[in-house]
């Protein structure tokens, strides 16, 4: 959970200080996006890699291994004074954060008994969102009283002690294999994959329609290499079998579609505060908060009652919750108060968090032991896609309304004014989509749990 905390917190920290390190580096606003698109790709390209390897050689000794790496990528950041250097750095702590992110799963399910996985899969949700909803006031109060390499250097004291504490407290699992027996090929197709599609999704936000449609033809060729590589493989990186159970795979897809719906709303949000309601981007990241706030409230009840009833049910009126909270925020007035949004995000998040903790549960537990490293992969890539799936819609839906997202200003206030409601009404769309795939486990609840007595 301390290691979560770092890693959720550095992100939402750096989002809030790019004005500053560009104008301290003396770089456009475009390329310091970089510095957020280099950790993005690195952790997104190595995820299922690295949930494979720690399946292999065991799931502490990679995370620690992570931690490590994370904590030395943060001093890096902190002692960058280039933008080239800066991002390499970025991209060393974000393999770091991938280690941590894909193995995290694997062992919260190592470390709770079946019966309370529910309790476990909460409490982190409850870490996630509870640091996500602090980030931004964490990140303003270093900036008011220190420059900002020390919003990286804050890591690197909290990255060793936990480092030193996770060699007495972490379960040492064993592999299932050796290093050697580890999937290169299929590491480098998913890898090319996903970092393709992220790389398009960011050519999408930017207008650069060639590169974009070059970027996600090259993630479509790269998918079916993939599937046909895994198909024939003897050590397949992710055995294509376990799609066959229907509880891993609607839940996978659940998932999916709730990060799309929740970055949707999360993406278009901001500007439309800022640009329609004219707040500051500090006003604007605090109207944000009630989101997760309510997450961090109801995920540790929502795992609880993970452990004594179907996700199936919880996840189904999470999502639908979700949905009409996003649709709630699509009908805001044209002058909104304050208690208006909160509400109307208060519901979103309530629906969210409700969804969260009992859907990860699900995904984990749905397949046996032998495959724990394969959920806790999937279970982070559906994150992190469903996330970048949510930012392509609504950088597409701007487009639709003659507004690129890097050129935002006070020419566009009509154009995001009209594009945000049909941005929170595609969320809403595709959160209730989630709550129908999410319904149809309800069939195969009366049949026994393979994941938990696998």
């Amino acid at each position: 959970m301390v290691v979560a905390f770092m890693a959720v917190l550095d992100g939402t920290i750096a989002n809030v200080a790019l004005p500053t390190i560009a104008r301290e580096l003396t770089i456009t606003p475009a390329a310091s996006i970089w510095i957020i698109n280099a950790f993005q790709i690195a952790v997104t390209a190595t995820l299922v890699a690295f949930a494979s390897i720690g399946g292999l050689v065991g799931y502490a000794r990679i995370y620690r291994v992570g931690a490590v790496v994370f904590t030395a990528g943060s001093l890096f950041c902190a002692l960058s004074h280039t933008l080239g250097l800066l991002v390499v750095a970025r991209i060393v702590q974000g393999f770091g954060a991938s280690m941590l992110m894909s193995i995290q799963p694997a062992l919260i399910r190592s470390i709770y008994p079946p019966d309370r996985l529910g309790r476990g899969t909460g409490a982190m949700a409850t870490m996630v969102a509870g640091t996500a909803a602090a980030g931004p006031t964490i990140g303003g109060a270093i900036l008011a009283i220190a420059p900002w390499p020390w919003l990286f250097m804050i890591n690197v004291p909290v990255g060793i002690v936990d480092t030193l504490l996770m060699s007495r407290t972490l379960p040492n699992i064993p592999g299932t294999g050796r290093l050697r027996d580890f999937d290169w090929v299929g590491a480098l197709l998913s890898g090319m994959a996903l970092t393709a599609l992220t790389l398009g999704v960011e050519a999408v936000a930017h207008g650069a329609d060639r590169l974009a449609a070059f970027c996600l033809a090259a993630s479509v060729v790269s998918v079916a290499f993939f599937i046909r590589h895994e198909a024939t493989s003897p050590k397949p990186l992710l055995p294509l079998e376990v799609f066959a159970r229907a509880r891993f795979s609607l839940s996978t897809l659940t998932s999916v579609c709730s990060y799309t719906g929740q970055g949707l709303a999360l993406v278009s949000l901001p500007f439309y505060f800022q640009t329609s309601l004219g707040r500051t981007p500090l006003e604007a990241g605090l109207l944000l908060t009630p989101w997760p706030i309510s997450v961090a409230l109801v995920a540790r009840l929502a795992g609880r009652l993970a452990d004594r009833f179907p996700a199936a049910i919880l996840g189904t009126a999470g999502l639908s919750v979700m949905a009409l909270g996003a649709a709630t925020l699509a009908l805001l007035p044209e002058h909104p108060t304050i208690p208006d949004i909160v509400w109307r995000e208060m519901l979103c998040g309530l629906g969210f968090g409700f969804f969260q903790a009992p859907n990860n549960r699900e995904i984990m537990s749905s397949l046996p032991f032998t495959f724990t490293s394969v959920a806790a992969g999937m279970l982070a890539t559906a994150r992190v896609l469903g996330q970048s799936l949510g930012a392509a819609l609504v950088a597409v839906i701007f487009a639709l309304f003659g507004t690129e997202i890097v050129t935002l200003g006070a020419e566009h206030v009509d154009a995001i004014r009209n594009a945000t409601p049909i941005a929170l009404w595609t969320a809403a769309a595709i959160a209730v989509t989630g709550a129908i795939v999410s319904a149809f486990r309800l069939r195969d609840e009366a049949r026994p749990d393979a994941g938990e007595t696998g």
